[in-house]
């Protein structure tokens, strides 16, 4: 592809759109029933997709940046999610739960070794499973890096990313008394799991609203209204995660433990005007990561559908598909 136009849409990047081949509820630990499904080449290069969130779900256009001649891709619901169920679940539901139904489903499919795609949420957790099973991936396909730790988190719910966008903060944190200000993810995770289901809703309404509205560029500020029972899933799941600084042993882990992953070659899509996800992250992943390669985009911020986002991260794995075909 050449340089990117901005006034084409993402679409104009993307594969046509395909069916799955295959879909299956799979039985996990803990009493979870997680949704896989798979589209492309049955006899294709694997890639396993990990979506956002923590909950926020798989969707069809997730399986458009894949050559569906080339790679067979599998995508899933995250436990609580989607089409997982039980819905809006946070019992027994961690990362390491979800790395290990990661490797449930690999095994369930008879992959051997697999290219893992994933953006925000889904790159975080793409690092973590690369790093616990190293041996299993074949590529790191990353965009608008999370690496779960602290300074991450104050950014975008202690005030950082709303210096940038005031008017929208303010609504964000009129949700909440002003005695609570010091810490919102507490503030809402009392909200979130009140008991009380009106609030909870409402609650989540806010929580989502506050993070749909920066995740364009092209943002107004506006983040919409998800639906009751959507929002409230999305909320819950990614506000317990967050509450539980990602479950993982030590702040900065990820960065600690990147000596596993230095052999897998990665490719990291970034916006330079990410709101939500901040290009430091991204930078100092790749500043220590020795196979893994930087691509920033100028005009672009945190969400997928972005046309500069989506066709690097199309670019991304038509080189992986052309070099593994080579």
């Amino acid at each position: 592809m050449n340089k990117i136009p901005s006034q084409k849409s993402a679409a104009q990047y993307l594969y046509p759109p395909i069916d799955p081949f295959d879909q299956r509820m799979i039985e996990v630990e803990g009493g979870h029933q997680i949704y896989v499904e798979q589209s492309g080449n049955p006899d294709g290069i694997p890639v396993i997709v990990l979506h956002g969130g923590p909950g926020g779900g798989c969707s069809p256009t997730m399986r458009r940046y894949f050559d569906p001649a080339i790679y067979r891709a599998v995508l899933f619901d995250q436990r609580g999610c989607g089409r997982s169920r039980p819905f809006a679940s946070v019992e027994n539901n961690t990362t390491w739960h979800l790395v290990q139904d990661i490797e449930m489903i690999r095994l369930t499919l008879g992959i051997e070794r697999a290219v893992v795609f994933g953006g925000s949420w889904g790159a975080t957790l793409s690092l973590i499973y690369a790093i616990s099973h190293p041996a299993h991936v074949s590529h790191l396909v990353l965009r608008g890096v999370f690496l779960m730790t602290q300074a991450e988190l104050n950014w975008f719910y202690g005030g950082g990313a709303g210096q940038f966008w005031p008017e929208t903060w303010a609504r964000f944190v009129a949700e909440i008394p002003r005695d609570e200000h010091d810490d919102l993810i507490a503030a809402y995770h009392r909200r979130l799991f009140s008991g009380d289901r009106l609030l909870e809703i409402s609650s989540a309404q806010a929580w989502a609203r506050w993070e749909n509205a920066l995740a364009s560029v092209q943002s107004t500020g506006d983040g919409g209204h998800a639906p009751g029972d959507y929002a409230r899933a999305f909320a819950r799941l990614e506000n317990h995660y967050f509450t539980n600084s990602g479950f993982l042993p030590e702040d900065g882990w990820i960065l600690k433990s990147i000596d596993m992953i230095q052999q897998i070659p990665g490719i990291i899509v970034q916006g330079r005007y990410d709101m939500i996800c901040p290009p430091k992250a991204a930078y100092d992943l790749a500043r220590v990561w020795q196979n893994g390669r930087l691509v920033m985009v100028r005009d672009a911020g945190h969400a997928l559908s972005e046309p500069g986002i989506s066709a690097e991260l199309v670019r991304a794995m038509d080189y992986i598909g052309a070099v593994n075909s080579g």
